[in-house]
């Protein structure tokens, strides 16, 4: 297949839109999923004006934009990452990420248009701030009824009763430091990888033209680390949710561990960088009564935090088991765990300060102690600063509901 031909298949079968406009702004290609989200088939809007595609207050800033880049000496891209709105066939009116950049032919000069639907990202920002809203508001009317509690308390001498209620009093304060952590980190970490996406797609068109394929091939990597990102990220949210309401329980099977710990092995090949191996070792009895789906969870955690915080080396995943309990020892030679730091390690959403810029919600290892905790287990952690850092969980062999 050619580069055109990849090119092509990228294209019809993006999820965002891409559309392609002449100087005067007439569209000249659509992918399907560009007709879809503005509910008209392909043919109905090519050789048309990109203006049809919006609503009518901002179809002249629109092709004035285009007028006034022609004339002047402006960047190749336009708008990046630009929130605006898009009319659909019926007349309603969606939100979308907008981006516009210019491809040079042989010729004449086109426009590459981008369009990323974020109707259910706006949604879901609605919502959290309605969740917060309520949340707030929640939180208030019970300080204040606990508040109205201890006094009483304190008018009848009942210490017990009041020790009580400060409880709950910082269990709600607990609650409202984490909404605040969740919305802050939810809405930081959703927003990097949403625009990574818009920017590489953008630019795969752009590089073909110029015929860099090892470009191509780049952004498209860029595009599903972000989806990948975006999942791991969505996935701590709602596992730790799960976790703390009692709603994953233990459920122990039959199985080999030792197969097990080779299926991982294979799982996470892909994950590895370059300048990383991957050692598994495996002695003692291998069948177990445990819950395999929750020893699966802990080591690809615990071996995830090892690749992402490690730049080269050997990954070791070392499991010793014997008649009554297994260990499990995941090893790196990474950038480690300041002193300072490591009491706090199991924290929801703590990170280290020699973290930087690696992304990460600091729910990976909380989520890890909870999973332990759940199979009767305990987990014990070395790192020296600069070296490396070793997890080891230690599990009864055979688990009771």
């Amino acid at each position: 297949m050619d580069n055109a031909s990849k090119l092509k298949a990228i294209i019809d079968t993006s999820i965002d839109g891409i559309i392609t406009i002449n100087q005067l702004g007439i569209i000249e290609t659509a992918n399907v999923a560009a007709a879809t989200i503005f509910d008209y088939e392909p043919d109905e809007i090519i050789g048309q004006n990109i203006g049809i595609l919006l609503p009518e207050t901002d179809r002249d800033k629109f092709n004035d934009c285009i007028r006034n880049y022609q004339v002047t000496d402006m960047k190749k891209i336009m708008n990046i990452g630009k929130e605006v709105f898009g009319r659909k066939k019926n007349g309603s009116r969606f939100p979308f990420l907008l981006n516009v950049s210019e491809v040079v032919l042989q010729n004449k000069i086109i426009y590459t248009v981008i369009i990323h639907d974020i109707t259910q990202l706006k949604n879901a920002e609605q919502a959290f701030q309605k969740l917060n809203t309520e949340l707030e508001e929640r939180i208030q009317q019970r300080t204040s009824e606990l508040f109205n509690a201890i006094e009483e308390l304190k008018e009848t001498n009942s210490k017990q009763k009041e020790n009580e209620v400060k409880k709950s009093l910082e269990k709600e304060n607990e609650l409202n430091e984490l909404k605040s952590k969740f919305v802050t980190l939810a809405s930081h970490e959703f927003r990097t990888p949403l625009s990574t996406i818009l920017s590489s797609a953008s630019l795969i068109a752009k590089y073909d033209e110029l015929g860099k394929g090892d470009k191509i091939n780049k952004h498209i990597q860029r595009i599903k680390s972000s989806v990948t990102n975006l999942t791991t990220i969505l996935n701590d949210f709602l596992c730790l949710n799960k976790l703390e309401e009692g709603s994953i329980i233990n459920s122990p099977v039959e199985f080999n561990v030792a197969i097990l710990g080779k299926e991982i092995q294979d799982e996470i090949q892909d994950l590895l960088k370059e300048t990383q191996t991957f050692s598994y070792k495996y002695s003692g009895p291998q069948i177990a009564f445990l819950d395999k789906n929750i020893i699966r969870n802990i080591l690809l955690n615990l071996i995830s935090n090892a690749i992402k915080y490690s730049e080269k080396g050997i990954i070791e995943l070392s499991v010793t088991a014997s008649n009554t309990n297994i260990l499990f020892t995941v090893t790196d030679q990474g950038i480690g765990i300041p002193e300072e730091d490591k009491a706090l390690m199991f924290t929801r959403f703590f990170r280290a300060q020699n973290a930087g810029n690696i992304q990460g919600t600091g729910l990976g290892l909380n989520i890890v102690k909870h999973y332990v905790e759940l199979l009767n287990g305990h987990i014990n952690m070395e790192s020296t600063l600069g070296k490396g850092s070793a997890f080891t969980i230690s599990i009864p062999k055979f688990s009771m509901e």
